[in-house]
């Protein structure tokens, strides 16, 4: 299976703790691809829906479905970032984000980061 940086998955997030993202969730693939081939960890950014963040604040980006491929207005939360390993994902993305869309989520990550 080839994971690609900009791809989005719906993976199970489960088992968590405290203020984790939990259950099943979109998120976008942040690790670059050279990465992405090796048999170790993917790098992403967890998503949720939009109506589930009523405000938004400069450590989320809210992308629209027709920038994303998915059904809904999803917000991608820049300080929910997990390495998680291979098995988490299905075979086939759910969508994905052009080159300047993910350029935007990488500046919100950066901001969270402090980088």
């Amino acid at each position: 299976m080839a994971i690609e940086r900009g791809e989005i998955y719906f993976v199970n997030l489960n088992p968590v703790e405290g203020r984790e993202q939990a259950g099943q969730r979109p998120v976008l693939v942040l690790s670059i691809d050279a990465l992405n081939r090796l048999p170790l960890v993917v790098t992403v950014v967890v998503g949720t829906k939009g109506t589930n963040v009523t405000r938004d604040y400069p450590t989320n980006i809210r992308l629209q479905p027709e920038e994303t491929g998915l059904d809904l207005e999803t917000v991608f939360l820049g300080f929910q970032i997990r390495s998680l390993d291979l098995k988490r994902f299905p075979i086939k993305s759910s969508g994905g984000v052009s080159g300047a869309t993910l350029k935007k989520v990488e500046d919100v990550v950066r901001y969270c980061l402090g980088l």
